[in-house]
């Protein structure tokens, strides 16, 4: 079983980060408890990233709210969404790619190809690769949505320009860390079973929103 972000693992992490982590720790005091709360609207989530991918947070809101409300202001279903032609998605100012991949993520959903009934019993990597089997849905994608949507602890976004420029400042690297760097200084600081909550401490040492809230 995967363990989920709730108020009493959030806080059996912060302590244990606390412990661990002598560079996390500060932070850790500075933020309080990590506030990832889940939720189970897993597909609107994943058009919101779409929406949003290569955005700034303001743009990618002010795009969102415009889709919404070419369906009266309630977030459309994928059957509502596919009724649409291209230009009048496009009219709220999606790129082409952008419609694209949310016409094949909505055509997915309907034809049961990516059912998120069954994902709480998915690993990571298996969720990894069914989302990523959508187009315009990469790794980094996938990890927000398990982090965010999901609450699952133990995700390490490699991939985050957020996560690289922090571990970076706060570990006193002179370039940002690769892959297997940021892997050894999790595995160093005993950052498992918490990744996710180390992440978005590490997001806070910045004095960003993290990135896929």
């Amino acid at each position: 079983m995967h363990q989920l972000a709730n108020p009493q693992s959030l806080q059996e992490a912060a302590d244990h980060l606390s412990r661990h982590d002598p560079f996390l720790a500060p932070t850790i005091a500075r933020a309080g408890i990590c506030d990832i709360v889940p939720h189970d609207r897993y597909y609107q989530r994943l058009v919101e990233s779409i929406i949003g991918q290569q955005l700034s947070v303001k743009a990618a809101s002010s795009i969102r709210n415009r889709f919404v409300e070419l369906f009266d202001g309630v977030f459309p279903a994928p059957g509502l969404i596919l009724e649409k032609s291209v230009e009048e998605l496009r009219s709220v100012g999606l790129s082409g790619a952008k419609v694209r991949y949310i016409q094949d993520l909505s055509l997915q959903v309907l034809e049961k190809k990516l059912v998120f009934d069954n994902f709480d019993q998915l690993s990571n990597d298996e969720i990894i690769k069914e989302l990523t089997a959508v187009k315009g849905v990469g790794e980094w994608t996938a990890h927000m949505f398990m982090m965010f949507s999901m609450g699952r602890l133990e995700i390490l976004p490699v991939g985050d320009l957020g996560i690289k420029n922090g571990i970076m400042k706060l570990y006193g690297l002179k370039k940002l860390p690769t892959t297997d760097e940021i892997k050894k200084i999790a595995k160093k600081y005993h950052w498992h079973p918490y990744e996710t909550v180390a992440s978005w401490y590490v997001w806070h040492s910045l004095d960003n929103k993290p990135a896929g809230e």
